[in-house]
């Protein structure tokens, strides 16, 4: 049996809470922490395989590439904390009804902006 019923394909045009931007972001955001490992880890390793491999490092970090992708990682891992927190408060039974939902999910985005910011300054400057 067809179904006639509009179907929207155009997810541009749909407008999301602010509870399922968050939790949106927060799987993204775990997603990029996975591909943001790859520079993590060859840091680490370079850095530890030797006082050269250190200078490497170093040197390397004070490329604008660098220091963004550093940057990308801290603010990724910023908000999966924030929201994991979040995600943790809620499944202890709080900020479950829509307007407190809501209302965590911009405090959360709010606070990450702030801390993204902070981090590129300290990064940068």
């Amino acid at each position: 049996m067809k179904k006639q019923r509009p179907v929207n394909l155009d997810l541009t045009t749909i407008s999301f809470p602010a509870s399922a931007r968050a939790s949106i972001l927060h799987r993204v955001t775990g997603v990029a922490m996975f591909f943001a490992l790859v520079f993590v880890i060859w840091a680490w390793a370079v850095s530890l395989s030797s006082p050269e491999g250190f200078e490497t490092v170093k040197s390397v970090m004070q490329s604008f590439i660098a220091k963004f992708i550093a940057w990308g990682t801290i603010t990724v891992l910023t908000y999966h904390i924030l929201g994991g927190l979040r995600h943790l408060v809620m499944d202890m039974g709080h900020w479950e009804e829509l307007e407190s939902g809501n209302t965590s999910a911009k405090v959360t985005i709010a606070l990450w902006i702030v801390l993204a910011v902070v981090a590129g300054v300290w990064l940068w400057f």
